[in-house]
């Protein structure tokens, strides 16, 4: 169903970002688990306490009582949910879109390979590059609070964590690539694939102040990625979860649908 060869290819062309990404995370996640003690958490406190709505805005608030809880205020609430997308994004458009806006896609079509092998390689590099940069935070995340905190990290609820926060990115994944596909020139790839995401991140940023805007959270994805739910093992947040994979699996679906039909004017 796709072409080893072409998938190579991408993958080593990610490899360069993917470093660049999960190097900025290293810093953040080492930094913020090694925070975990009750000093570091007043401190914390008295700043949320001078600037309440900005720290809401990122979603840290509360330091929590357990690390789980602390990593869910501080990591989780921006870090971990921008850092990746950011990588999404990227490598989205730079997967269809670039190769159209440059006319290098003939180059691709030339070989003997179908339309539909071509979009899901480059789907499948795309994906590929998202669970290698959320798996090896999470290792990171397990080794980090093992060595500095044996025993305060439960194994489980890490991975049930991560793997909604992977459902949440790979919904982003197909929405960008589908608009990757959908679009000749990069410009307009971009606008909507990296557009709408940030959009519904800035949006989801109001929501947590509170007021009146806190309802706004039901018009972004984000909503759906029920963090405390998950480490908690709540039914409600895994049927979140379960949308954001639905909706993954048919984004991805219909970009390819778009991709086989699309007119290249090659």
């Amino acid at each position: 169903m796709i072409n080893l060869t072409l998938y190579k290819k991408e993958l080593k062309s990610s490899w360069k970002l993917l470093v660049l990404i999960a190097g900025v995370l290293t810093l953040y996640i080492t930094m913020i688990i090694g925070m975990f003690d009750p000093e570091m958490a007043d401190a914390l406190k008295q700043f949320e306490e001078l600037m309440p709505e900005v720290m809401a805005a990122v979603g840290m608030t509360g330091t929590g009582d357990t690390l789980a809880g602390f990593m869910i205020s501080y990591l989780y609430g921006m870090l971990m949910l921008v850092f990746p997308m950011v990588y999404t994004i990227i490598r989205a458009n730079g997967l269809v879109a670039k190769y159209v806006d440059r006319g290098s896609m003939a180059s691709l079509l030339a070989a003997p390979v179908r339309r539909t092998t071509v979009a899901l390689t480059q789907l499948a590099a795309l994906f590929t590059g998202m669970f290698l940069l959320l798996a090896y935070c999470t290792a990171l995340e397990l080794a980090t609070a093992q060595a500095l905190f044996p025993g305060e990290l439960a194994t489980a609820e890490l991975l049930r964590l991560n793997m909604g926060l992977l459902f949440l990115q790979l919904f982003i994944g197909g929405f960008c690539f589908l608009c990757s596909c959908a679009f000749q020139d990069t410009r307009y790839s971009l606008a909507f694939g990296a557009g709408v995401p940030v959009l519904m991140y800035v949006v989801q940023m109001l929501a947590n102040m509170g007021g009146k805007l806190e309802n706004m959270k039901y018009a972004t994805i984000f909503s759906l990625y029920q963090a405390e739910g998950l480490v908690n093992g709540e039914s409600g947040a895994w049927l979140c979860a379960a949308i954001l994979l639905a909706g993954a699996v048919l984004l991805s679906a219909l970009a390819v649908t778009v991709f086989r039909r699309k007119d290249l004017h090659l």
